[in-house]
């Protein structure tokens, strides 16, 4: 999961917008909140550009789309090996500070056969803040 460079994908000021604007949060927003924020800075651009954008970026391995099966996907910045955690209740999505479980892979190709290229865990629960409300 190591971010390729930008040698495959050009840069635009569309694509650097969209990349600041998953920079500077660490909330993993969905593309709509990208769209607002990239909309301050180049007000004229369209929803589906950075829908077009997140996906080409994504493609190029420069940030990550993450699926928690709500039917809205949410993006991150950080492509590197880590996991995730959704709360159930708020729809917050925050990384979770854990090792990554390298022989986790080790398990599944001895078990299967596979090559395993990599893999994704995504915790789902109640964040503290909900659960106080409770």
């Amino acid at each position: 999961m190591e971010k390729s460079g930008t040698g495959s994908i050009r840069m635009t000021k569309q694509r650097s917008a969209v990349l600041s604007a998953l920079r500077s949060t660490t909330a993993h927003p969905p593309a709509d909140w990208v769209y607002s924020q990239v909309r301050k800075i180049l007000p004229r651009i369209s929803l589906g550009t950075v829908y077009r954008n997140l996906s080409e970026l994504k493609e190029a391995g420069l940030v990550l789309e993450l699926d928690f099966g709500t039917g809205c996907s949410r993006f991150d910045f950080r492509t590197d090996a880590h996991y995730h955690i959704m709360c159930l209740e708020c729809g917050r999505v925050e990384d979770a500070i854990i090792p990554v479980k390298e022989n986790l892979e080790n398990a599944a190709s001895t078990a299967t056969g596979y090559e395993i290229l990599s893999h994704t865990i995504q915790f789902k629960g109640i964040c503290a803040a909900c659960a106080s409300r409770r």
